[in-house]
């Protein structure tokens, strides 16, 4: 498997499920960074006149990404992860995805989320990625043993 994990990381926690991940696969590692870093009062999803809140009502937001040098060219299979926001995928993903030309890739999903699944992410980031299979993975809290994240993306027979 040639993998790339791509992931987005508001608060540290899905970027270590990424590292984590990587590792069990042999994969390449890239961040996904926004122009502007969330401030905690961004990410405070009680108010609703929050940087995250306001973006996750428009199904058209799309946050502004730091730079487009993911090396997805050079892999088949991308992993891709992020926080659940409001049971999706935050918007910065769409961004990500827009921002490449994944045809015949694979992109399978994983998430950290404090109480929530994948929920709808999937349905929500297929129109981003025209041309690739976006299947869910699944979820990565708490502890991770790398041998069975390997187990399970072996167990994808990508």
């Amino acid at each position: 498997m040639n993998a790339l994990v791509a992931y987005f990381s508001a608060t540290g926690t899905t970027a270590k499920a990424a590292k984590a991940l990587a590792n069990a696969v042999d994969g390449a590692l890239y961040e996904i960074k926004p122009a502007v870093p969330y401030t905690s009062a961004d990410l405070n999803w009680m108010d609703k006149s929050s940087r995250s809140s306001v973006e996750m009502k428009d199904a058209h937001s799309r946050p502004a990404l730091a730079d487009t040098g993911a090396p997805v060219s050079g892999h088949d299979v991308i992993f891709l992860g992020f926080p659940v926001w409001w049971y999706v995928a935050p918007t910065i993903l769409n961004t990500f995805l827009e921002a490449y030309d994944f045809t015949g890739k694979t992109i399978v999903l994983f998430a950290t989320s404090g109480g929530s699944g994948l929920g709808k992410s999937a349905d929500g980031l297929r129109p981003s990625a025209p041309g690739a299979k976006i299947m869910d993975g699944r979820m990565l809290n708490g502890h991770l043993n790398e041998a069975e994240l390997r187990a399970w993306a072996e167990g994808l027979k990508l």
